[in-house]
């Protein structure tokens, strides 16, 4: 069976979508066997797929082909994961990844709607 590797990424789940690992292959964050491969590449038993994701690279090594969507759990069971633990993240870089405080209405500057019912208020306007 031959099987595309952007389409064996997308069913072991390393992307959610094909196309986000087409993009991947085609800006060489992933390798087979140590060299940047083309999308179209086929993969075979055996090969060994790094994949960059941030400052994390997971290594895989293919343990089955599959070319159509599988249960999570089947998955995890078409490849070796020899991956390194992910790095750690320090505590100012975590705190930077989070969504930025929300401000409670009425802190800050006034809208334009409030700064007209401020002037229509003193009689200014």
């Amino acid at each position: 069976m031959d099987v595309r590797l952007d389409k064996w990424l997308q069913v072991a789940r390393m992307f959610k979508t094909r196309s986000q690992a087409t993009k991947a292959c085609v800006t060489g964050k992933v390798r087979v066997d140590g060299q940047t491969v083309k999308p179209h590449r086929t993969v075979q038993i055996g090969d060994r797929i790094e994949v960059q994701k941030g400052d994390w690279t997971r290594v895989l090594v293919v343990r089955e082909l599959r070319d159509r969507p599988v249960a999570k759990a089947e998955a995890a069971a078409l490849y070796d994961d020899q991956s390194p633990p992910p790095p750690r993240l320090d505590p100012l870089e975590r705190l930077m990844r989070r969504a930025p405080a929300r401000r409670e209405p009425g802190a800050g500057r006034p809208t334009k709607k409030e700064r007209r019912e401020i002037e229509r208020f003193r009689g200014g306007g």
